[in-house]
């Protein structure tokens, strides 16, 4: 029939119903009663509830001023095109990204100032005997590949990161079950009680980071977080001697998306963390409004090194400032199904094996 409403219970979600005897709406599946006016109300809100309202100012940008930029050359890869910069007395050698050679461009132009830099706290000695400490652990790892395996190359790189600044205001409603469950001897009985639950919450974000090179794998560069931005400094030229800098080639307004992503999934985690105490629990809705956003840019401290073993290259990357290591690895076949107790599992477990447990073990 045109014009049908279709209500809902806002405990167990069934069609529910007028009941004349009570003048209240009544649910014929929980027994549900709620009065009509409060029922339209609870329609409204969930109707009304807006969408994530996301703005963004990406700031006032710093340039180079005159004469700043030139101690800084700029170098090309004319095999994978990845661009560097370092101070004008680093010498041009092997590409980080791709192991070819690099040779030098010109001075960089056009390029945005870094608003701040993490100095580099470790040095290369420290990134070996890490690297070292870290295939040490990995039990499903080639006994050989300790031995055989040689690092080709170990760059400490500046990765350029964009920061995002903003502040949220959130509400969320949940839906939650409380089961009690008794027996008189006879039978057993089970009550479900149903809660409506809201949240809300104004939280602070500050230096939300996002990988702005497209040449770094953005998972590994997420896998070695966090950093302490509070040990962050102006940058200066001075802090590249001896290093170089991976150049942004990712704008701040395409990493928006990311930084929105990570910043609502941190507030539906914190929001969701206060509710307790329910058998069951589900997310009704959760909308995030991003206010005073700005971004900012920085260059971050990484070690990264490519090893080979038995032709192939495997890639690592170390915090420069904690020391976190991450990287992939080979595994030994013949311990994986020792480890396991030869358990049966299906060829889709054993490639997904394969790339994760040696991160987890």
């Amino acid at each position: 029939m045109d014009g049908l409403i279709d209500y809902k219970c806002p405990a167990c979600g069934g069609a529910i119903e007028f009941d004349a005897a009570t003048q209240r709406m009544k649910c014929p599946y929980c027994d549900t009663e709620i009065d009509v006016e409060e029922l339209l109300k609870l329609d409204a809100d969930i109707a009304d509830s807006k969408q994530d309202d996301i703005k963004w100012d990406e700031g006032r940008m710093s340039e180079w001023q005159e004469g700043e930029a030139g101690d800084i050359c700029a170098y090309i890869c004319n095999s994978c095109g990845g661009e560097v910069v370092a101070d004008k007395n680093t010498a041009a050698s092997t590409c980080p990204f791709c192991g070819n050679r690099i040779v030098m461009k010109g001075n960089i132009a056009g390029d945005l100032k870094p608003d701040l830099i993490i100095p580099f706290k470790l040095d290369k000695n420290t990134a070996k005997e890490a690297y070292r400490r870290h295939i040490s652990k990995k039990r499903l790892l080639p006994k050989l590949f300790k031995t055989e395996n040689h690092i080709d190359e170990l760059k400490g790189i500046y990765v350029p990161f964009w920061l995002f600044d903003a502040d949220t205001q959130s509400n969320a409603r949940y839906k939650g079950t409380k089961i009690r469950s008794w027996s008189d001897g006879n039978y057993n009985y089970t009550e479900t009680s149903f809660y409506a639950i809201r949240r809300a919450a104004n939280i602070s974000f500050g230096a939300v980071t996002v990988d702005g090179s497209s040449k770094m794998e953005d998972t590994l560069m997420e896998s070695i977080e966090p950093y302490n931005v509070s040990e962050g400094v102006e940058f200066r030229t001075a802090y590249l001697a001896g290093y170089i800098a991976d150049r942004y080639d990712v704008e701040a307004n395409q990493c928006v998306i990311r930084a929105n992503e990570r910043i609502k999934n941190s507030v539906e985690s914190i929001l969701k963390s206060t509710v307790s105490g329910y058998s069951t629990l589900s997310t009704e809705h959760c909308n995030v409004a991003i206010q005073n956003g700005v971004a900012r840019y920085a260059l971050y401290p990484v070690w990264l090194m490519n090893t080979t073993w038995k032709g192939k290259q495997y890639t690592f990357a170390m915090n420069g400032q904690t020391g976190k290591m991450v990287g992939d690895l080979p595994m030994d076949v013949g311990a994986f199904w020792a480890w396991f107790g030869g358990l049966t599992v299906g060829i889709g477990a054993v490639v997904y094996g394969i790339a994760q447990l040696l991160t987890l073990i």
